[in-house]
């Protein structure tokens, strides 16, 4: 069981030398970046919900700050791609939120993932080829 929230982010590199200059041009760039989603009912497991809104980041400036924490370098800017998960972290996730829907001030699972992951969740099968995660 496995799962990943994918981000993209625009970093800015900044040299750590004063010595040592970028050309402003190239001082940005953009990555994707991977960040566990922790086992459903387990430390963390919320993530999600405290942190995005209909599948995008709910509060940019929080997000791009912790990506900005993962990274070690400024963030421009951020946005939340999707969840990326097998078939059993997906059902994990859904029996986790069924047991608590108020938490998710939700009737039902599918209204809980409609409301912080939007169309956001990819699950993967095992043949699928490896993008990364």
């Amino acid at each position: 069981m496995e799962g990943h929230y994918a981000f993209r982010a625009r970093i800015r590199l900044e040299p750590e030398h004063e010595a040592v200059s970028i050309e402003p041009s190239s001082a940005e760039t953009t990555v994707t970046l991977f960040r566990e989603a922790p086992e459903p009912g387990t430390e963390g497991w919320l993530f999600f919900r405290d942190t995005l809104w209909r599948g995008e980041a709910a509060d940019d400036a929080y997000v791009r700050k912790l990506i900005a924490e993962w990274l070690g370098v400024p963030v421009e800017s951020a946005s939340f791609r999707e969840l990326r998960a097998d078939e059993a972290y997906v059902d994990a996730l859904k029996a986790a939120v069924a047991g608590d829907l108020e938490a998710f001030n939700a009737d039902t699972v599918d209204e809980a993932f409609s409301k912080y992951l939007g169309s956001s969740v990819h699950v993967r099968s095992a043949d699928d080829p490896e993008d990364g995660t």
